[in-house]
């Protein structure tokens, strides 16, 4: 469709576009990484180059911790988990907003979406109470209409009901829904609950984001809300 990105042309009526949280709205791995150098220090390990760490964002705090006690090369006792992730909590959600920032485009794209007609829904990995946290820490709380973590949902992503969960808190149906994501566990749901994929080319995956065969692959955020028309304009409302 040709409609210019910040149109009220309602092309987006009824409509929810779901949004993965880390490396896809925001890029937070400045203080989960920093969080986490935090906790290997304090046990005596080297801390990791934000090149080699952001990758491992993704999987939650525990396969965070894990895999970075790993990486710095100390793999980690099961039983020291526990102490070591209430650590980690404690610490990041003091730091939640010290440096993560929406990426460029981000709050302009969801504006644009909103002024469409659609609706907005956070569906992250992360718990709700923090992503509640960092989205009101950030002021874009206000942009969405539900933020479902997967302890508000009956499984996490990639569990397509995760993304069900999401989609109806938000007031809609999957059957005019899109999943816009970064990695394998938003491909995974997407494609469970047969909702189109949008995918960023800039967030955190070991599998590179176009291996993952989204619908549409974005470079940026001005690239979204006429993405989000292209897949769901020819569904009325």
């Amino acid at each position: 469709m040709g409609t210019s990105p910040g149109g009220d042309d309602g092309s987006l009526a009824g409509a929810v576009i779901a949004f993965d949280l880390d490396g896809t709205l925001v890029d937070t791995a400045p203080d989960l990484v920093g969080t986490l150098n935090v906790i290997l220090a304090e046990e005596g390990l080297r801390p990791l180059a934000m090149a080699h760490a952001r990758d491992l964002i993704g999987h939650g705090a525990r396969r965070l911790i894990e895999r970075g006690f790993l990486a710095a090369g100390e793999p980690l006792p099961v039983e020291r988990m526990p102490g070591l992730f209430d650590r980690f909590i404690a610490y990041y959600r003091a730091h939640i907003a010290d440096e993560s920032r929406p990426f460029p485009g981000a709050v302009a794209a969801l504006e644009a979406l909103r002024a469409r007609g659609a609706r907005l829904a956070v569906c992250t990995n992360k718990p709700t109470g923090l992503s509640n946290a960092l989205l009101a820490a950030l002021d874009i709380s206000r942009l969405f209409d539900a933020i479902v973590g997967p302890d508000a949902a009956p499984g996490a992503k990639p569990d397509p009901r995760h993304l069900e969960a999401a989609v109806l808190a938000a007031g809609g149906s999957l059957g005019r829904a899109i999943m816009v994501g970064d990695a394998a566990t938003d491909a995974g749901a997407a494609r469970a609950a047969k909702v189109p994929l949008i995918l960023v080319s800039f967030g955190y995956t070991e599998i590179p984001a176009r291996e993952l065969a989204p619908d549409i692959l974005i470079d940026h955020f001005d690239e979204l809300p006429d993405a989000c028309a292209r897949l769901l304009g020819a569904c009325e409302p």
